[in-house]
């Protein structure tokens, strides 16, 4: 989506010689001319994305990430509802400009991708609460039935720690179950066709809070990852821009004022981190 610059465009460009009042900061944009980021989302991902329930509006912390992302840089942010196995295509097809929901940055979606890293994520084993009882520790977990969204890398993720501490344990396997999304993982456990599950430990306690405490934690997160926003790498003006306004927020506390307002505040980073590099 690129726009051409108009001449009340140019005029505007040249008008930008006005005097700020010290400590005030000339926003950064994505583009010349460019009034509009649309990012990408699916939103079935609390406290990240999902509907508001009584609105039906969008709500969650990267809608308001990404609100204020686009505050700074002057510009309105536009959000494009699609699925998770769309938005890599629609970024690469220029659909949309960014991803902007709770995507984990991985090796392998940065040969054409680069990723603005703004939250410490990793994939969490946890059970019905009732269950507690049979997974005293992770080893419990061995010879279970244990799902997670198919469209994610915790399938994988899962099968790998099977592999280290199961199988060389010569215990069975875990039986990975691939669920359509991390809600119907929910479900399965409810009905009792899943033993466990795995999402971003980052969510659970959200989850926890809005289904009356029903999960309990198995051990500790078993990878150690980031959550990314996602820009095409040729992209290069919007991904200095989008980085600088994301400095911005954390310089001006607001980036710590939206961790807290979802309960994140362990999850948040100290400075913008490029490709999950320190």
């Amino acid at each position: 989506m690129k726009a051409s610059l108009c001449l009340r465009d140019l005029l505007a460009l040249s008008a930008v010689a006005v005097m700020f009042h010290a400590g005030a900061a000339v926003a950064q944009t994505p583009a010349p001319g460019k009034k509009e980021i649309v990012a990408a989302v699916v939103p079935n991902y609390p406290p990240f994305e999902f509907k508001d329930p009584e609105t039906d509006k969008l709500t969650g912390f990267d809608i308001d990430l990404g609100e204020a992302l686009a505050a700074k840089m002057g510009v309105k942010m536009v959000w494009s509802e699609t699925s998770f196995d769309q938005m890599m295509s629609a970024l690469a097809t220029n659909r949309v400009d960014i991803i902007l929901s709770g995507m984990t940055d991985l090796p392998e979606r940065r040969a054409s991708v680069n990723f603005l890293d703004y939250i410490k994520s990793g994939p969490q084993f946890y059970a019905l609460k009732t269950r507690a009882v049979d997974f005293p520790n992770m080893g419990a977990l061995c010879g279970k039935k244990v799902g997670s969204s198919r469209r994610t890398s915790f399938p994988t993720n899962t099968a790998a720690w099977s592999d280290e501490h199961c199988v060389k344990a010569g215990k069975p396997p875990i039986t990975v179950v691939g669920t359509d999304g991390s809600s119907d993982a929910r479900m399965q456990l409810r009905q009792g066709r899943l033993d466990a599950a795995v999402q971003g430990g980052e969510t659970l306690p959200y989850q926890n809070r809005i289904d009356q405490n029903a999960y309990v934690s198995i051990g500790a997160p078993f990878m150690a990852q980031y959550t990314g926003i996602g820009m095409a790498k040729n992209n290069t003006a919007l991904n200095a821009a989008v980085t600088k306004a994301f400095e911005q927020l954390i310089a001006d506390g607001t980036y710590q004022k939206i961790l807290t307002k979802w309960g994140l505040q362990e999850q948040g980073v100290q400075k913008a981190i490029i490709n999950a590099s320190n």
